[in-house]
């Protein structure tokens, strides 16, 4: 599978997701998606990014564009998460790495002086076509959403 490019069409991938359901991206035809990328459920920066953006939500819906978060934690870890923080927006579960792998987001990190393969935390900007127009790779949570939307709103 080839990787996302910007300017180009993001090819449809289709997860399971919170709410019993499987997600396609070409659900949401017609709408800008931000598909965020994390590594883990439940630990603070996720938390903070997915409350940042879940505290922005009613500005995203009226710019028509759909927030989906995305980590390897599977669908019953998701919906502890999502309960818990009231997020308003699905979370999706790539434990086979899929979605990761076209985003190439799987990436070497250092974890108490060990390597492991992780996810690093990005994020992307679907148009309301299907194409890529924006990314942000190496993720800081500090400020990331306000970013985000701006770039929204240039749409």
């Amino acid at each position: 599978m080839s990787k996302v490019t910007l300017g180009k069409k993001v090819p449809d991938f289709k997860l399971p997701a919170t709410g019993e359901q499987d997600i396609a991206l070409s659900d949401f035809k017609g709408k800008n998606v931000v598909v965020y990328f994390y590594p883990k459920d439940s630990t603070s920066g996720c938390t903070t990014e997915g409350q940042n953006f879940r505290d922005n939500i009613n500005t995203f819906r009226r710019r028509k564009t759909v927030i989906l978060g995305i980590s390897r934690d599977s669908v019953k870890s998701h919906e502890n998460f999502r309960e818990k923080q009231a997020f308003p927006f699905d979370l999706l579960s790539d434990a086979d790495e899929k979605a990761c792998t076209l985003f190439d987001v799987i990436k070497e990190k250092n974890m108490y002086g060990r390597k492991v393969m992780g996810i690093e935390r990005s994020t992307f900007l679907i148009d309301d076509e299907g194409i890529l127009r924006r990314e942000w790779r190496k993720v800081k949570v500090a400020g990331h959403v306000d970013e985000v939307l701006e770039a929204v709103k240039e749409l």
